[in-house]
Protein backbone atom coordinates (compact mmCIF):
# COMPACT_ATOMS: atom_id res chain seq x y z
CA UNK A 1 0.00 0.00 0.00
CA UNK A 2 1.70 3.39 -0.89
CA UNK A 3 0.87 6.80 0.16
CA UNK A 4 0.76 8.57 -3.11
CA UNK A 5 -2.44 10.61 -2.24
CA UNK A 6 -0.19 11.94 1.08
CA UNK A 7 2.18 13.98 -1.41
CA UNK A 8 1.62 17.62 -1.29
CA UNK A 9 1.14 18.13 -4.78
CA UNK A 10 -2.16 15.32 -4.69
CA UNK A 11 -3.53 17.38 -1.73
CA UNK A 12 -3.12 20.51 -3.54
CA UNK A 13 -4.03 19.51 -6.33
CA UNK A 14 -7.43 18.33 -4.49
CA UNK A 15 -8.12 21.44 -2.81
CA UNK A 16 -7.80 23.40 -6.04
CA UNK A 17 -10.26 21.13 -7.90
CA UNK A 18 -12.73 21.40 -5.20
CA UNK A 19 -12.18 25.14 -4.86
CA UNK A 20 -13.06 25.13 -8.78
CA UNK A 21 -15.97 23.42 -8.53
CA UNK A 22 -17.44 25.72 -5.50
CA UNK A 23 -16.66 28.67 -7.70
CA UNK A 24 -18.59 27.35 -10.75
CA UNK A 25 -21.08 26.47 -8.86
CA UNK A 26 -21.62 29.21 -6.87
CA UNK A 27 -21.70 31.42 -10.01
CA UNK A 28 -24.13 28.94 -12.11
CA UNK A 29 -26.36 29.64 -9.22
CA UNK A 30 -26.00 33.06 -9.05
CA UNK A 31 -26.73 33.20 -13.08
CA UNK A 32 -29.61 31.14 -12.85
CA UNK A 33 -30.75 33.77 -10.01
CA UNK A 34 -30.33 36.49 -12.20
CA UNK A 35 -31.94 34.51 -14.81
CA UNK A 36 -35.71 33.80 -12.91
CA UNK A 37 -38.40 36.69 -12.79
CA UNK A 38 -38.09 36.53 -8.78
CA UNK A 39 -35.35 36.44 -5.96
CA UNK A 40 -34.42 32.50 -5.22
CA UNK A 41 -33.47 33.42 -1.93
CA UNK A 42 -36.45 35.52 -0.77
CA UNK A 43 -38.79 32.83 -2.20
CA UNK A 44 -37.31 29.86 -0.63
CA UNK A 45 -36.71 31.21 2.91
CA UNK A 46 -39.24 33.92 3.16
CA UNK A 47 -42.18 32.30 1.41
CA UNK A 48 -41.17 28.97 2.52
CA UNK A 49 -42.30 27.90 -1.14
CA UNK A 50 -41.54 23.77 -1.50
CA UNK A 51 -41.74 23.25 -4.87
CA UNK A 52 -39.40 25.93 -5.85
CA UNK A 53 -36.74 24.23 -3.13
CA UNK A 54 -37.59 20.80 -4.68
CA UNK A 55 -36.71 22.44 -8.41
CA UNK A 56 -33.52 24.42 -7.08
CA UNK A 57 -32.25 21.30 -4.93
CA UNK A 58 -32.51 19.07 -8.72
CA UNK A 59 -30.81 22.21 -10.08
CA UNK A 60 -27.77 22.31 -7.38
CA UNK A 61 -27.77 18.25 -7.91
CA UNK A 62 -27.63 18.84 -11.91
CA UNK A 63 -24.98 21.35 -11.51
CA UNK A 64 -22.52 19.60 -8.64
CA UNK A 65 -22.33 16.22 -11.22
CA UNK A 66 -21.77 18.58 -14.41
CA UNK A 67 -19.13 20.08 -12.60
CA UNK A 68 -18.10 17.21 -11.07
CA UNK A 69 -17.67 14.83 -14.67
CA UNK A 70 -15.84 18.22 -16.05
CA UNK A 71 -13.29 18.19 -13.57
CA UNK A 72 -12.69 14.18 -13.59
CA UNK A 73 -12.61 14.61 -17.28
Amino acid sequence: MTLDWLKPEVILGTTMYAVIGVVIFWVCFIIVDKITPYKLWEELVEHKNLALAIVVGAMCISIGNIVAAAIHG
